[in-house]
C-alpha cells in the first residue's frame, strides 16, 4: 500500500529549495519534504507530530501539503478528518460513547505483518498509519464507532448490521485499488459478529467479541467472514450485488458452541482462498 520511498540524504535534501517542504520554521528548519509523491503521503500521515511555531504557520503548511496532495493527485484520505478533531482539542484518549445491547462487531488483522515489518523497516509506521485511517474512515463514514487500534488490529462497533458489511467492503476494496496502482499489497482478515457484548468502560468484554476475534483469525488476507447471527441480523438488508455463501459450521477456540460462518461475495473481491485458519 505505501509506495517504496527512498530516504531524502543530508546532500539531496540540501539541494532542495524551501518550496520542496511544506514548513521552514522560525529557525529555517525545513520540515515535511513535498516534493515528490511517497514523501507527501508521509507528510500526510505526520502532520499532526510537528510542532508549528504558531496556529498561522500551521494554517500555511496544511495548505501547502494540500496543494501538493492535489498536485500528485493523491486523496488526501482521514486528513482532513484529522484535523478537524485536532482543532476541536478531542484528545485520543477520550472516552467516546458507545452503543449498547445488540451490536455488531468488526474485527481485522494484517496477514503477514511481520514480514511487511522486516522488508519496510521504519517506514512500516507509514504503513500502518494509513491503513488505520483507511479503516477508521469507512467505519466512522457509516455511522460505525471505532473502540480499539492495537498494533494490526482494529475493533469498530456498529448498530446497523448493514453499516459494518459496508465498512468491511470500503476496506477491502480500498486496500486492493491502492495495490493495484502500485502501492504495497497489503491485505487484512475481517471478521464479523452480531451479539451482544458486555461495556466496560470504553470498551466490550464477553463471549460476543471472542466470537468475533476467533472469526476474524479463521480468516485470510483479503477475505471477509461473518457469522450466522450476523447473516441473521442483516437479513434483507444486504446491498445490491452482495451475497453470503456459506461455508459451513466450525468450532472456534473457546468459544463453547458451533459457530456457522459464510463469506461475503462482492464485486471487486478475490471468490478464492483456502480453506479458513480451523478445524471443522
Amino acid at each position: 500500500m505505501v509506495r517504496a520511498m527512498a530516504r531524502l540524504g543530508a546532500a539531496e535534501r540540501a539541494k532542495l529549495p524551501d518550496s520542496a517542504f511544506a514548513y521552514v520554521d522560525a529557525r529555517g528548519q525545513r520540515r515535511l519534504p513535498i516534493h515528490d509523491p511517497g514523501h507527501v503521503r508521509a507528510a500526510l500521515a505526520r502532520f499532526n507530530q510537528v510542532a508549528f511555531d504558531d496556529d498561522a504557520a500551521r494554517d500555511r503548511a496544511r495548505k501547502r501539503l494540500l496543494n501538493a496532495a492535489r498536485k500528485f493527485k493523491i486523496v488526501p484520505v482521514g486528513f482532513i478528518t484529522n484535523q478537524v478533531r485536532s482543532e476541536l482539542g478531542r484528545r485520543d484518549d477520550e472516552a467516546v460513547p458507545l452503543p449498547s445491547g445488540f451490536v455488531t462487531m468488526l474485527l481485522t488483522d494484517m496477514e503477514g505483518s511481520t514480514a511487511l515489518l522486516h522488508r519496510l523497516g521504519d517506514d512500516y509506521g507509514e504503513l500502518l498509519e494509513r491503513v488505520r485511517t483507511l479503516q477508521c474512515d469507512a467505519a466512522l463514514g457509516t455511522g460505525g464507532h471505532v473502540v480499539e487500534t492495537r498494533a494490526d488490529e482494529f475493533f469498530a462497533v456498529f448498530e446497523q448490521p448493514a453499516a459494518a458489511l459496508s465498512t468491511a467492503l470500503t476496506v477491502q476494496r480500498g486496500l486492493r485499488a491502492w495495490a493495484a496502482d502500485g502501492d504495497e499489497d497489503v491485505r487484512v482478515r475481517v471478521g464479523i459478529h452480531s451479539g451482544y457484548p458486555r461495556m466496560v468502560k470504553a470498551n466490550y468484554l464477553g463471549m460476543a467479541v471472542h466470537a468475533a476475534a476467533r472469526i476474524c483469525d479463521a480468516s485470510h488476507g483479503g477475505q471477509i467472514v461473518v457469522s450466522g447471527d450476523f447473516r441473521t441480523a442483516v437479513s434483507g438488508f444486504l446491498p445490491d450485488g452482495v451475497r453470503l455463501r456459506k461455508l459451513g459450521t466450525y468450532a472456534l477456540r473457546g468459544l463453547p458452541e458451533d459457530v456457522e460462518l459464510y463469506q461475503v461475495a462482492a464485486k471487486g473481491l478475490p471468490s478464492r482462498f483456502p480453506p479458513l485458519r480451523v478445524s471443522r
